[in-house]
């Protein structure tokens, strides 16, 4: 298998300028149908039966998994097709490789139309080598991660729910780390109405809603706790009609983070607390918005997938370490669910979402027979319980 992706270095290189050289932002829905439509070719010829659910909001999302498994598979693989980029960025600076920095360049090269490649070429490599493993792999490839998964969640959801692992195929770090736990996430909207008047003539007949939406940012970010892992920022604000206008609408929006499902809680509870009483009398308060993605929390059970993980990246002479990260993915829906999930396992590269995203080349083949590897590895050790 390590001789076989050896040799396919060329075509991988190939199929991934193919894929990044296609606009496919998460509202660009013909475009990641267009990234969808190449892996649902590659997969098929492989001999995968596909399952595709029809979205149209977003791009189509697709299931596939071998036509001759004989029960479901006990292994998920999470990837997603769509980009933060909008239609026209890959005319603009399409795929390129530096010889010299040993880098590729473009729009999604490394989150995550490299990982989409990887995962084609270690389930080619598995079938290659004839592998029972191959047959206990579903993939899912989904839409509108970039956009909150509002679509895909519960297709996750209902896919993990039967596994025994879930490897999610963001790419690793810039250090090579994988990603063992994340923080979770929610979206607030608060409006503040209040009433106008001119602030020349008669301020005393205006009630400001800028004025009270000052007071709830300073109470907002007061449930800031670092040290518990607790972030709360409000990130844009906007009120008002003219400077000598005491403003009747302000409104502001608030990411929410934090380490465990209880945070969550106590953070949606005090939001709305602050939310439920005017500091200036006679504005009222409107608050709307979630928790909108559960933390992926490190488990004892992530810890023993780790350690075959790690024990995989020794035998091929990868250095394997696992971080925490602040930032969201769809590896936190089947984490909270309790199926032993590892994030990161796509190629090394940074600086996503940036006009200067990048892929180590290096790492390319590297992290594809990594995953193939620990996809077999995980079938052995299901096949001796």
């Amino acid at each position: 298998m390590n001789e076989y992706l050896k040799q396919q270095k060329n075509n991988m290189l190939q199929l991934l300028e193919k894929l990044v050289n296609i606009d496919s932002c998460s509202n660009d829905r013909d475009g990641v149908n267009q990234i969808g439509d190449i892996m649902t070719t590659h997969f098929t010829k492989l001999g995968l039966q596909i399952n595709r659910y029809k979205n149209e909001l977003y791009g189509d999302h697709l299931k596939f998994h071998s036509r001759t498994a004989k029960a479901s598979p006990s292994i998920l693989i999470i990837a997603h097709m769509d980009t933060v980029f909008e239609k026209g960025t890959a005319a603009n600076r399409p795929f390129r490789i530096d010889d010299d920095k040993k880098r590729a360049y473009g729009p999604g090269v490394i989150d995550m139309k490299s990982s989409l490649v990887s995962v084609y070429y270690a389930m080619k490599a598995l079938k290659e080598c004839n592998s029972d493993a191959f047959h206990e792999v579903e993939i899912l490839l989904t839409s509108d991660e970039e956009v909150g998964s509002l679509t895909s969640r519960a297709i996750i959801e209902e896919t993990a729910i039967t596994k025994k692992f879930v490897l999610v195929m963001e790419p690793a770090r810039k250090n090579g780390a994988i990603v063992s736990a994340r923080r979770g996430k929610g979206h607030f909207t608060l409006e503040v109405i209040g009433k106008a008047a001119h602030s020349g003539i008669e301020p005393e007949r205006g009630r400001s809603a800028i004025e009270e939406l000052a007071h709830k940012i300073i109470q907002l970010h007061e449930l800031t706790d670092e040290e518990a892992g607790i972030h709360v920022n409000v990130g844009l604000i906007e009120g008002g009609t003219s400077v000598n206008t005491i403003s009747d609408h302000a409104q502001a929006e608030i990411d929410v983070r934090f380490k465990n499902q209880e945070q969550g809680k106590v953070i949606e509870r005090q939001i709305k607390q602050i939310s439920s009483h005017s500091e200036v009398d006679g504005t009222k308060i409107v608050i709307d918005g979630e928790i909108n993605r559960p933390p992926m929390e490190k488990t004892d059970q992530t810890e023993r997938l780790l350690r075959i993980i790690k024990k995989v990246g020794d035998d091929l002479q990868l250095s394997i370490i696992d971080t925490e990260t602040g930032g969201g993915s769809d590896a936190s829906f089947p984490a909270a669910l309790g199926i032993p999930t590892v994030d990161g396992l796509g190629p090394v590269g940074g600086n996503a979402h940036r006009e200067d995203e990048y892929l180590e080349l290096d790492s390319f083949i590297p992290r594809t027979l990594l995953l193939a590897h620990v996809i077999e590895k995980l079938v052995f050790k299901m096949k001796k319980i």
